[in-house]
Formats: structure tokens, C-alpha cells, sequence
């Protein structure tokens, strides 16, 4: 940052989150070698700030502290200054997330990280203040401590970077079951996660833990699955009790559909007002595959809505869509979406405020701050008040519409519309809506359009004209699981080749007796990582799995089973151990335990269309459709002329049914 400069580094960036930097007076470098080689030369340490565009604590530190000129000079006298976006980054973020862990915080965003010149860390934390506050030192009380020690006691510094790597590797190590080992293994291991998750359920309002409050997607998906195949009354129980409280609280967007990140308080009453796409990819998945299972109606209407909130917010023209929407607007968290009873009133007129008010809960006292209230749907409505509300609801929605919109995030994340795909296309099959399937076939010609790598890899990340940054096993491999899910949707065989396609890639990039996050051939790190474990998004490790498994259903092709049952081996005792942290492979073992069933169909996509369609309404998670001339275990029913289906499993293919209510029937037992 030269002195006559208004703008550092950052503003170069393609990133929306390092340019919110570019006026910053500390002096910012984007992750990279001239950071690292100022360091070196310099001998200074490296102060890491990795954060991501929606980040209320992100914004709050970026204002207190790196605003702040006094601030801003001992970071540039003391330190190297790096900046990371952890959606472009993510590796860089798991990477040192497990350094603060090891250091006994949970770790979170902003995560701030001190690192020698060789990105060998020394220090970790997460929000600091300006000053000292509630036990938590003042960011400038820390620089000087930690500028301090490396001046004068860097060997000792060096030493503890040592325990740092040495914990990394240990880690890695541990989560490995040895080869030959015996693992004592429960009889059903998905199905015991799944009843310790229904155990663990809030018993009043659903979720695991206390506050905060997280959807925790994955693990109420592995306990959809088992409720599916067992039957298990609590595990669906304590299911239908999560979604339905928050789809009731004011984590769910009563007005413009979508769900915020999390929940502030364990009723689901105010959330942490960022938007993420993953979330709501991975929540319509999941509300729909609960609507095939249960027929409930208000299901339905949510992920509809949350659908509609994606295409109307957070789509690009061509068919991407954006990663995510601010919590903050006007420079106030949640100003967008919270109402008094006078705006209510102002929005509908006189005649129907009370209505209203009672029936989205806002009240004078409020349930946030300054007398304001998040909408919650708490009240039971008959049938014509329901259609009542519905009126009033688009009225507050064009008012609402007037208002300083939250900043949006208009990075296009491969592995993100992957989950996005995965979403729209369970909705499709779960109401049968075109629309759905042509977004999420917009989607995905856009990936392939924007996103696609000369070399038959992908992008991660899109963002006005230009891809940058090779994908992650997440990015392939969330990828290959949505255009699965796109083929058995539509059928289109391009679709099938595409996902095959990136799942030799998995395995051509990622492999190595096992899968790792980054390619063999990516910028190296202190350590290459795993991340084996579910965060707010499944791990890329178990969805690589899944769409193995998938893989070897649709070819025949023993090499890709035999990948993911390594997988399964040496992480065996580590599953067993943290049902929590690998919902999502246990999932892909739920998917994988008596061998996944195949549907064919013969006749044709327009003749057969009733018979597609009861498989489509069916939620049957161990299935994989195929018309029968796209795969080789069709190769019997390739040339019949009237529309069949046949289902097959562990290598036996039953008598061929030809009425519709019998396949939905066959697929329901």
C-alpha cells in the first residue's frame, strides 16, 4: 500500500469479501508467494485473517479494528498482512481451523491466525475487540504480546509451530482405523447414529444442542434415511419436530422463503440473518425428501417457497446461482427483515394489522431489539385465515421489497450449485414442478459453461466473466451428486456422462489410498487436508463417496465400490466414534447396506411417464433410476416397445412391472 494510494492490494481481487478490504488502512496481501517472501525477507510474522462476505463478526472486527488507523499501523509495522475468503479458500480455512481447535476453542469466523514465514502457525483465535472486553483481550494488547514474543523469543515460538504440525499429523493418524485391525462394529451403525440423534433432539423444539442453534442438515438427512428403511417412530418423530419448529420460527423467511444460517436462542426464534446457498440447497433437499416420505403439506409450501426466494434472489441471469445474502443492512444486523406493529400496520392498513400481528407474532415488547420483531408462524390458522395470511403475506413482501436490500455475495461456487441441483431436483421429483427441473438444468449448463477447466476438471469459483481457483474434492464431487440427481430427473444422458465423468476425476485428482480435499497437484500446504468431518455442508470425502457408490449402481463398475469401501474401512472406528461429524458417510454406508436398487425403464421417457413419475414420488434413498439403453444392467430390456420397469438389486433383476400403482407399491414396501 504505497502512500498516496486510497485503495490496498485487495481491491484487485475478484473476491467480494477482499474487496470490502480494499480500503482498509492495513496493508493487505491476498494469500500467495509475495506475501510469504515479504515475510521471509522481513523477518516478520504473518497475521491471517480469513473470513467470507456475509460474516456479521467478520464485519464487526473489520470496523473496529482494521478501520481503525492506530490499529491498522501496528499490523503494517509489525506484521505481513494476509486476507482470505474462505469460500474461495477453504482448504487455507479447514487447514487452520484445526489449529484453534487444537487449542480448545470451537473456532468460527473471523478466524485470525498467526503464522512464521513457512505458514507454520504459532497463535490462533477468532473475534478480538478494539480493547479488552468480557475477558477477551484487546487485538492491540495481543499484537504487542505476540510482536514481543517473535522479537525476542522466536526459537521458543518456533517450537510450539512444531506442536502444531506434530497435532496435525497425529490427528489424520487417530481417525484411521489400522489395516487388520478388528473393529467392533454395531449391528446397523447409520441406524445407532440416527437413534442417538433422535436421543439428543431438543424434546420442545427440535435441533441438537443448545444456542445456537444449526440445522445440522446432514444428520437430519441420515435420520430421514433410517426412518425410511426401519420405520424407527422416534427418529421420525423427533425429525417431523425439527422441521416443523423451523419452519414455525423466525429462522425461515415467512415472507420471501429461504433460511438464514442459524438460530441465535434453541427456539428458532431469531436467527443469524445471513443467507447461505448451501443451506438452502441442502434444506430443500431435505424438507422435499421428507415430503415424499410423509405427505405433509407444509413441507411442500417450504420448499416451494425456498425455491422461489433462490430463482427471485440469488440467481444469476444464465442460471447460476450467487453464494450467499448479508445479514447486515444499512449497517445494522437484521434491519431488512424485522417489523413493529406500525409498519405491519402501514404495509396492510387498519382493517387487517392485528390479524397480522397475531399471526406472524409481533408485538409491542418485540423479540429483537428496539421494541422489533422477527416473523414467526406460532399460531394455529384455519383454513380461511391461511388464505387470508397468504394475501397479507404478499403485501408485507412488496413493502418489505422497498427496503435497503442486504449485500449479496455474487461469487457462482461450483460445489454450492451442486447442492443447489441436488435441491431442485428433489423438489421436482417430489411435486413433479417443470420449472424446478429447468432451473436446475439452467444450473448446471452454466457450471459447464462457466466453471469447466480445459483439462475436464473444474473452477470453483465464478464471478463476472471469470473462473478462477481449481476446485476441491467438495466442488466434484457435490457436483457428480446433482447431476446424478439431474439424469434420474430428466434422463438426459449427458447429464450421466458428465457425473461419470467427474467421478474418474475424483479418483484421477484426489485419491491416494484414500480421498484427500485438494488435488495431488495443488498449491502445497503445511499439510495436505482431509476434512473428512460434516460441517454446515456435507464433507466432500463422503459425498466422493456416495457418488462412487452411485457410479458403480449405474456402470458395473467393481473399481468404484472397491474405492468406496476403502473409504468405509479406514474410517470405520472414527464413524463409529462421531456419528455426528460423519452423518454424511454413514449416510453414503446407509445407501450402500444391502446393495443400492435400480429401477430401469423401457418404452421411452413420454410412454413410461407414469411409471417415472411413482418412482419419482417415492422417496426410496438407496435407488438409483436408469432408462434401461443408458446402462449396461439394461441391456434385457433394450427394444421393448411397451413402457416397463423393472427393479433389480444385488444382481438379481425381479419380473418386469408395467402398471404404475404396482411399481409405486413395489417401491413403498
Amino acid at each position: 500500500m504505497t502512500a498516496t494510494s486510497s485503495l490496498n492490494r485487495l481491491a484487485q481481487e475478484s473476491s467480494p469479501y477482499l474487496q470490502q478490504h480494499a480500503a482498509n488502512p492495513v496493508d493487505w496481501y491476498p494469500w500467495g508467494a509475495a506475501a510469504f517472501a515479504r515475510a521471509r525477507a522481513e523477518n516478520k510474522p504473518v497475521h491471517l485473517s480469513i473470513g467470507y462476505f456475509a460474516c456479521h463478526w467478520c464485519h464487526v472486527m473489520a470496523h473496529e479494528c482494521f478501520e481503525n488507523a492506530a490499529i491498522a499501523e501496528q499490523l503494517n509495522a509489525g506484521f505481513v498482512n494476509v486476507k482470505v475468503d474462505r469460500q474461495e479458500r477453504p482448504d487455507i480455512d479447514d487447514l487452520y481451523q484445526r489449529v484453534i481447535q487444537m487449542m480448545g476453542q470451537s473456532g468460527g469466523w473471523p478466524l485470525t491466525v498467526f503464522l512464521t514465514p513457512e505458514q507454520e502457525p504459532f497463535f490462533a483465535g477468532t473475534y478480538f475487540p478494539p480493547q479488552d472486553r468480557q475477558g477477551r483481550p484487546g487485538f492491540p494488547r495481543l499484537l504487542r504480546g505476540l510482536r514481543m514474543a517473535w522479537e525476542g523469543r522466536q526459537n521458543e515460538v518456533r517450537e510450539n509451530c512444531a506442536n502444531f504440525l506434530q497435532g496435525l499429523r497425529a490427528h489424520d493418524e487417530q481417525l484411521f482405523t489400522p489395516p487388520g485391525e478388528a473393529v467392533q462394529r454395531p449391528a446397523d451403525l447409520p441406524a445407532e447414529a440416527a437413534a442417538a440423534f433422535a436421543r439428543n433432539t431438543d424434546p420442545v423444539y427440535g435441533g441438537m444442542g443448545g444456542a445456537p442453534k444449526f440445522p445440522n442438515a446432514s444428520c437430519l438427512d441420515l435420520m430421514l434415511r433410517v426412518a425410511r428403511r426401519t420405520g424407527a417412530a422416534p427418529v421420525l418423530e423427533a425429525l417431523q419436530r425439527t422441521l416443523d419448529r423451523m419452519a414455525a420460527g423466525g429462522i425461515y423467511d415467512h415472507l420471501g422463503g429461504g433460511f438464514a444460517r442459524y438460530s441465535v436462542d434453541e427456539r428458532w426464534d431469531v436467527p443469524h440473518f445471513e443467507k447461505m446457498l448451501y443451506d438452502n440447497g441442502q434444506l430443500v433437499k431435505l424438507y422435499a425428501d421428507a415430503y415424499r416420505l410423509t405427505g405433509q403439506p407444509v413441507w411442500r409450501q417450504v420448499y416451494e417457497d425456498t425455491i422461489a426466494y433462490a430463482l427471485r434472489d440469488l440467481c444469476h441471469p444464465d442460471g447460476g446461482f450467487f453464494a450467499s445474502e448479508d445479514a447486515d443492512s444499512e449497517g445494522e444486523e437484521g434491519r431488512f427483515y424485522v417489523w413493529t406493529p406500525q409498519q405491519i400496520q402501514a404495509a396492510v392498513g387498519d382493517a387487517d394489522a392485528a390479524f397480522a400481528c397475531h399471526a406472524y407474532g409481533v408485538s409491542r415488547s418485540g423479540n429483537f431489539s428496539q421494541g422489533r420483531s422477527v416473523l414467526q408462524r406460532n399460531q394455529a390458522l384455519d383454513e380461511a385465515g391461511q388464505a387470508h395470511l397468504a394475501q397479507l403475506r404478499a403485501r408485507l413482501l412488496a413493502a418489505r421489497s422497498q427496503r435497503a436490500r442486504p449485500g449479496r455475495d455474487d461469487n457462482v461456487l461450483a460445489g454450492w450449485n451442486g447442492l443447489m441441483i441436488q435441491g431442485l431436483c428433489a423438489a421436482y421429483q417430489a411435486g413433479g414442478a417443470a420449472a424446478h427441473l429447468q432451473a436446475a438444468r439452467r444450473a448446471a449448463a452454466f457450471i459447464d459453461r462457466h466453471l469447466a477447466a480445459p483439462d475436464g476438471g473444474l473452477y470453483r469459483v465464478w464471478r463476472d466473466g471469470t473462473a478462477s481457483v481449481p476446485g476441491f474434492l467438495d466442488d466434484y464431487s457435490f457436483l457428480a451428486n446433482g447431476l446424478f440427481d439431474l439424469y434420474e430427473s430428466g434422463f438426459d444422458p449427458l447429464h450421466l456422462q458428465r457425473a461419470l465423468d467427474l467421478v474418474e476425476q475424483i479418483l484421477q485428482r484426489f485419491w491416494d489410498d484414500g480421498l484427500y480435499y485438494t488435488e495431488r497437484a495443488a498449491e502445497p500446504l503445511i499439510h495436505r487436508p482431509l476434512a473428512p468431518f460434516d460441517s454446515a455442508w456435507p464433507s466432500g470425502l463422503s459425498e466422493g463417496v456416495l457418488a462412487l457408490l452411485r457410479a458403480q449402481a449405474l456402470t458395473d463398475e467393481e473399481r468404484y465400490g472397491h474405492c468406496a469401501q476403502r473409504v468405509f474401512a479406514r474410517l470405520e472406528a472414527a464413524s463409529r466414534r462421531n456419528g455426528f461429524g460423519f452423518a454424511h458417510l454413514l449416510a453414503a454406508r446407509e445407501f450402500a447396506l444391502g446393495g443400492p436398487t435400480t429401477v430401469l425403464f423401457a418404452g421411452g421417457t413420454v410412454a413410461a411417464a407414469g411409471l417415472i413419475t411413482a418412482a419419482h414420488r417415492s422417496y426410496r434413498p438407496g435407488c438409483v433410476l436408469a432408462l434401461a439403453e443408458h446402462v449396461p444392467a439394461g441391456m434385457p430390456l433394450r427394444g421393448a416397445v411397451a413402457p416397463l420397469a423393472q427393479v433389480c438389486c444385488s444382481q438379481t433383476c425381479e419380473a418386469p412391472i408395467a402398471a404404475a400403482d404396482a411399481l409405486r407399491a413395489r417401491l413403498r414396501s
